[in-house]
């Protein structure tokens, strides 16, 4: 059993360099959940965009997302830099959010969140392998649920703020994504003043061709594991984009639309560092396990339970499936894959996790559509059953995997 105030004071042995990429992407949470918060009700209630059309929109962006990680993550290990990219990504998201309080249609909206998310795909894969080149192997998980804790920390923060803008200036989207913009451009100015790209060893292999048949089968059979593990979980969940409108459905207010991914992030934030700090000291696959069981009772939560205080007890369990599972899965990616190859093994996992998500988002959209709030929650709760399944037998298979520096 790990005591809560150990975890507490492994905080001083994390590196300034993760810190400082946890607040870069706190900022930028802020800017982009203000949005993102706001979006699905936005193009529903005010340009009449049907829940299939939001589900679209949500799926095509994060897979353009997660498509674009798996260059920007290849060019990184080729470039043997990481920072360059990093900056590159958060930039173009930084420059494209006055785009948002601009569109006057669902295609210009569209538009801005396809361009938004490439930023993200150009940062992802070589922010998540700097992480990973900065921490030691012995604080790797508590790193990864760090960041992830400070960037979630930021994906409630831009909704609260979102419901406070909406609140004052009677409802006025474009006044809040106005707001928004701020906080982008800070997180950019962070990045280049506070965070430094660890030297190369010495003895460090060159990559030539990230994504050639042969750098590829340098990857091995636990990173592919892993990637399989990943998809699978993701293909059982969706955006949340659909816990906003269930919680509308069952009759939340418009101006505190917002509130959910709050509530949702509060947990999320408070579970992810600890759940890195238990992955170090114990089998990664458990922890996996764990999340995996949580999501099944969010989504039946969300599935059965027909008034807000039950759709909030989903709500809950969402996030605290979240934090048990995201830093941990970025984790294990640090673990199998070799240190020349990180950008390639986070670019390759993140592109088959989005093209899963999106695969996730549009069914339960036409889910939504056809057969009510419920459905796209019940199926995912039968995929998340099959893919912890599929964990089982991957623990029986490969015992060894998951096994953290520590255990």
């Amino acid at each position: 059993m790990i005591k809560f105030p150990v975890a507490l004071a492994g905080l001083r042995e994390i590196p300034s360099g993760v810190w400082a990429l946890g607040f870069v992407s706190l900022l930028m949470d802020v800017s982009s959940e203000m949005v993102h918060a706001l979006l699905p009700v936005y193009l529903v209630t005010v340009l009449g965009a049907s829940m299939a059309t939001v589900g679209v929109i949500e799926g095509v962006a994060e897979a353009t997302a997660s498509i674009v990680k798996v260059f920007s993550g290849a060019i990184s290990d080729w470039l043997g830099k990481r920072k360059l990219l990093a900056v590159l990504g958060y930039g173009l998201s930084a420059f494209t959010k006055p785009i948002f309080p601009l569109a006057p249609s669902v295609s210009w909206l569209a538009a801005a969140r396809f361009i938004d998310r490439i930023g993200k795909g150009v940062r992802g894969a070589p922010r998540d392998a700097l992480v990973a080149d900065i921490a030691p192997a012995h604080l790797r998980g508590a790193s990864f649920g760090l960041r992830q804790s400070l960037d979630t920390i930021g994906a409630f923060l831009g909704p609260a703020l979102a419901i406070g803008l909406m609140w004052l200036t009677a409802d006025n989207f474009r006044a809040v994504f106005w707001v928004a913009v701020i906080p982008a451009f800070l997180a950019v100015s962070l990045l280049l003043v506070a965070v430094r790209e660890p030297k190369r060893f010495a003895g460090l292999r060159k990559v030539r061709f990230p994504l050639g048949v042969a750098e590829l089968r340098r990857l091995n059979s636990s990173y592919w594991l892993v990637l399989t593990i990943g998809a699978l979980f993701t293909l059982a969940r969706f955006s949340e984009a659909f816990l906003i409108l269930r919680a509308q459905s069952v009759g939340l207010p418009l101006a505190l639309a917002p509130l959910v991914l709050v509530v949702m992030n509060i947990v999320y934030a408070l579970a992810a560092y600890p759940a890195g700090v238990w992955s170090d000291r114990l089998n990664r696959m458990t922890m996996l396990a764990i999340g995996l069981a949580l999501l099944i009772a969010a989504d039946l939560a969300l599935a059965f339970f027909r008034g807000l205080a039950g759709v909030t007890i989903g709500i809950v369990l969402w996030g605290l499936h979240m934090g048990c599972t995201q830093g941990l899965l970025a984790t294990l990616v640090a673990d199998t894959a070799p240190p020349e190859l990180r950008g390639t093994a986070y670019g390759v996992f993140n592109l088959l996790g989005g093209l899963s998500l999106l695969v996730a988002s549009v069914v339960a959209g036409a889910l939504w559509d056809d057969f009510g709030p419920y459905a796209p929650f019940l199926a995912g709760a039968g995929l998340t059953a099959l893919a912890l399944i599929g964990l089982t037998i991957v623990r029986e298979r490969a015992p060894s995997l998951g096994v953290s520096h520590r255990s």
